[in-house]
């Protein structure tokens, strides 16, 4: 996909203008408006055997995952993490899907990888879910800075 470029790194700014974030607890992924952290850095692994599906490494060596951690108890988002599976599974694996400009990363469990704004605990959050409502539909979406 010309959005990833194979062992090259990547800043994905969302919807909010703001960028993904590896937090320094080495678990937590957020929104920051730095994106010159060097948090805000994700190298991009190609998944052997697939064309469209990659993997992002975060500065401290884990992968964004797709968690089957609720956000909130009663709501539909997950919680994305950075994790150091002992075998890389499809929870690690994101397709890129282009929007004009923009991608959408959606999991292999069709869901999508979300920025949420709003009121906290939901600011600055980052999720995976299925956007239901037209006022979200955009925070799926992200721009992708490459260093090639």
């Amino acid at each position: 996909m010309d959005f990833f470029c194979n062992g090259k790194d990547v800043r994905l700014l969302s919807h909010h203008n703001k960028y993904l974030h590896a937090d320094e607890d080495e678990e937590s992924v957020t929104l920051d408006r730095n994106g010159s952290s060097n948090t805000a850095r994700w190298f991009v692994e190609f998944v052997p055997g697939y064309e469209n599906i990659i993997r992002l490494k975060s500065c401290h060596g884990k992968y964004l995952t797709a968690s089957n951690q609720r956000f909130l108890l009663g709501l539909t988002g997950h919680k994305v993490l950075q994790t150091l599976p002992r075998r890389l599974d499809p929870s690690v694996e994101w397709e890129p899907i282009r929007e004009g400009k923009q991608v959408k990363l959606k999991t292999r469990h069709k869901q999508f990888l979300r920025a949420n704004g709003g009121l906290p605990p939901w600011r600055n959050s980052v999720t995976h879910d299925i956007p239901r409502r037209t006022a979200t539909q955009d925070w799926i979406l992200w721009e992708v800075d490459i260093n090639c």
